[in-house]
């Protein structure tokens, strides 16, 4: 009879059993210690690897269908960062498991790689540690460290429950259409995470086109993609403080409007400029002309849901959306672009430089100047990213430069409207696309910081000196 392990030998033959994830976790530790924007960059681009080899699989496609490479990665990058652009049908070239996978990623893309690292360690009864505690607080912009723990829990409760309730009315939608239970509870369950996720994926061959009048299905859509569009800490603000819009945060108050002003601008603007358009508004009731610009205003931002081909709107209508997709959704949301409190801020100091006043104010606060230096480099950064892609793609391709545009930043904005470019393009410019696609998702500040070999202090100040502007 053998004598009973002593607690360290148990211990070290654990170690020797486990060095793989033990020396992955050290490699974690080291890179978040040192930076934790790399560590994001990192994460998510293994979760694109993960995804696109899942993809690349003969399982994943229809059966007779061959996936290039490049289309799965270019799929898999869409999903994860919830853009929504494709190079290939979904709905033909993908096999049911193809579909399921794609419809995981874009879960995992809108909660956020760094957020469900976090969750699962939260529903396995881990505590937080510092570190986990500082990443999440980065990736989601929260103000405490003490929030983080409950502000994971009300991520997931929020996110489930509304893509619950999304999904029932899509169902009841689509069995009302004449699809069969199984059919109903898939595109239901489908488009209710496509939605709120701001992924834009369509499953089925041709998308909402047959369901333009059914409103069961285009609303719960609609609604989803707005929510969505919000972003986690202003529905945590709304959660606890009701609709009172005075007792909310600054972030929440300029989110809320501002997304509102956009939404009605478009939504006007829209209507205006398709109004005689018989490809798109002409021929249509007066309601539902009006409910086409509602729909449409509310997915250019980052939904990347059509009802009509985009390809048949006007050129005005397409540079107006352009601007749309640019200015995105709200910070730390399931949308992309620059988010609609960087656009605000911008606007504020504008204002104000406009008044002569010193410092800008919104809502009987003072906007730090950290904010607006913030928010000036995002915006720089983004026309910079947009500007270096659409040269890439249109050194690549035959395409003129307003197609090139579009296709460009509805992939940094991850908004997923698309005039037929993706698919058109060689091997190459799938890539140089699905890199605007990353970029866009993790963020401009989030791919400064991880790309900065070191950060320091500077213990000293030149003298100051004004140059002429303007």
């Amino acid at each position: 009879m053998s004598s009973p392990q002593r607690p360290s030998e148990v211990r070290q033959e654990q170690r020797g059993r486990f060095w793989l994830l033990t020396s992955l976790r050290d490699l974690v530790d080291r890179i978040a210690q040192s930076s934790p924007a790399r560590l994001a960059l990192f994460v998510i681009a293994g979760v694109v690897a993960v995804f696109s080899f899942l993809l690349w699989l003969p399982v994943s496609s229809a059966p007779g269908v061959d996936t290039p490479l490049e289309d799965a990665v270019f799929t898999a990058t869409s999903a994860v960062t919830v853009t929504g652009l494709t190079t290939v049908p979904t709905g033909t070239n993908w096999s049911f498991f193809g579909q399921f996978v794609i419809m995981i990623a874009m879960q995992i893309g809108g909660l956020g790689t760094l957020t469900m690292t976090s969750i699962l360690a939260l529903a396995v009864g881990r505590k937080l540690g510092l570190r986990s505690r500082l990443l999440t607080q980065e990736a989601l912009n929260i103000g405490r460290l003490g929030e983080v723990g409950s502000l994971l829990q009300i991520i997931v409760i929020t996110s489930v429950s509304i893509e619950g309730v999304l999904a029932v009315v899509l169902t009841l939608g689509f069995l009302l259409e004449g699809d069969s239970v199984l059919t109903a509870l898939w595109h239901g369950v489908f488009y209710a995470i496509s939605a709120f996720n701001n992924g834009g994926f369509v499953p089925n061959e041709a998308g909402l086109g047959p369901y333009t009048t059914s409103w069961l299905i285009v609303v719960p859509i609609a609604v989803g993609v707005f929510i969505g569009s919000l972003g986690f800490p202003v529905i945590l603000v709304m959660r606890q403080m009701g609709l009172r819009f005075s007792r909310w945060n600054l972030n929440t108050k300029l989110t809320v409007s501002t997304t509102t002003v956009l939404l009605v601008v478009a939504w006007l603007l829209y209507v205006a400029f398709e109004w005689s358009n018989p490809a798109t508004l002409r021929d249509l009731p007066l309601g539902e002309k009006l409910f086409h610009g509602f729909f449409s205003s509310v997915n250019m931002r980052s939904g990347g849901f059509a009802l009509v081909e985009t390809n048949n709107e006007e050129q005005i209508t397409l540079l107006m959306t352009d601007a749309m997709m640019f200015a995105g959704g709200g910070a730390a949301s399931t949308a992309g672009g620059i988010k609609v409190t960087t656009l605000a801020v911008v606007f504020l100091a504008i204002l104000a430089e406009a008044r002569g006043d010193r410092s800008v104010t919104a809502f009987y606060r003072t906007i730090s100047e950290d904010a607006l230096r913030i928010s000036i480099s995002v915006i720089m950064m983004g026309a910079t990213i947009v500007l270096v892609a659409s040269s890439a793609l249109l050194a690549l391709s035959d395409a003129p430069l307003d197609r090139v545009l579009f296709e460009v930043i509805s992939g940094y904005a991850t908004c997923g409207l698309s005039v037929g470019l993706s698919s058109e393009l060689p091997p190459a410019g799938k890539y140089v696309l699905a890199c605007t696609m990353f970029v866009g998702r993790i963020g401009i500040t989030t791919v400064a910081a991880a790309l900065a070999l070191r950060s320091r202090r500077r213990l000293y100040k030149y003298p100051e000196e004004r140059p002429i502007i303007g």
